[in-house]
């Protein structure tokens, strides 16, 4: 019997399901700005959006930090266990001074904010499948399997959402997980290695961090780009391999792993999409989700430079504006007419706005 989570408690009625805290970001005493991630990029992202009005407060759903026993239904133990080292930690999220650091500041300051992440991410995957679509505004720790971290990833919340998802929603039994992050998405895989029920297609840099040989017999359909790749091919591959992916096994569920990492200059991705070729991407998912009714779960995993945060609020009103997020929202706001009517006149304003 599946323990009682209140990950799946329904969020109040007239909320987006685009899933946020404050807990998110991580600050302390600088020690963020020692790792090439930009710690403070979720907040930063819900600013944007809340600032073209497309968002307030009261109407994202505030994730809950996911508890021991959460991620429990993935992780082990043992593995738990090791995360109460803070030279453990240091290593996971490649910020060495923190193994000097007690462990209850380590608990605190950088694992707490992943672990509400992650129950952003598990929330986001039962909204998903209510409202057709949900945007977990962090997450997508793609390098962290059940037994292992890395690459900044400490808990591993695709797999999580996946499990909860398999373990207490009737109906949802398959899942595709299209990871578009630059790095190969070696966690996810790991914990999927021989499970028919999850198909798995990566478009990443070949050269790149983490080089997993093992990990790379899970996915199905492999994208392996060359450094410096640029819009016209990417997008080109991404449509078709999107397109092949979904014809090829239809999920109950597809869980988008939307780093921002592919963007030109990012100092770990090394390739070169421009902004635009970020936002077009990300609508080539969602339109090949939404036009086969599957629900689409987006998370926004990496992104290295000061100017991710912007691209990501661009790309989300621009599947605004494009209609790709309608339903779930009208599905949320029920019973609410000022609410839809300030949806619709939304949708005037954006569709006027243009992403060049």
């Amino acid at each position: 019997r599946p323990h009682r989570t209140e990950l799946y408690e329904p969020p109040p009625s007239g909320c987006w399901p685009i899933v946020y805290s404050p807990d998110y970001n991580i600050t302390f005493m600088g020690l963020e700005k020692l790792h090439p991630f930009d710690a403070g990029k979720w907040g930063k992202v819900i600013n944007f959006l809340k600032e073209e009005k497309l968002i307030a407060d009261d109407l994202i759903v505030q994730a809950r930090e996911a508890t021991d026993e959460d991620l429990l239904v993935v992780h082990t133990r043992r593995y738990l266990n090791k995360l109460k080292w803070s030279f453990v930690v240091a290593t996971i999220t490649e910020i060495p001074p923190v193994a000097f650091l007690p462990n209850f500041v380590v608990q605190r300051k950088v694992l707490k904010p992943l672990r509400t992440q992650t129950g952003g991410t598990i929330m986001a995957g039962k909204l998903a499948v209510d409202r057709g679509w949900a945007i977990n505004v962090g997450g997508g720790f793609h390098h962290c399997s059940s037994d292992k971290g890395g690459g900044f990833c400490a808990y591993a919340d695709i797999t999580l959402a996946i499990k909860f998802l398999f373990e207490r929603v009737q109906g949802v039994s398959r899942a595709t997980i299209i990871d578009l992050d630059a790095h190969q998405g070696n966690g996810h895989e790991r914990d999927f290695m021989d499970d028919p029920r999850v198909y798995i297609m990566d478009a990443y840099n070949r050269y790149i961090y983490p080089g997993d040989g093992f990990a790379k017999r899970a996915i199905k359909r492999k994208v392996e780009l060359e450094w410096g790749t640029e819009d016209a091919e990417y997008l080109q591959k991404v449509h078709t391999h999107v397109e092949g992916a979904l014809n090829e096994f239809k999920p109950d569920i597809l869980v988008y792993n939307a780093g921002t990492d592919v963007l030109d200059g990012d100092p770990l991705g090394g390739l070169a999409i421009s902004p635009q070729g970020i936002v077009k991407r990300d609508e080539v998912v969602f339109r090949a989700a939404r036009s086969r009714g599957v629900p689409v779960l987006m998370v926004t995993s990496g992104g290295y430079q000061k100017r991710t945060a912007r691209i990501i609020a661009d790309s989300i009103l621009n599947l605004h504006s494009l209609g790709l997020l309608g339903r779930g929202q009208a599905a949320c706001a029920l019973g609410s007419p000022s609410l839809d009517q300030m949806v619709r006149d939304t949708a005037k304003d954006f569709s006027n706005l243009s992403l060049q």
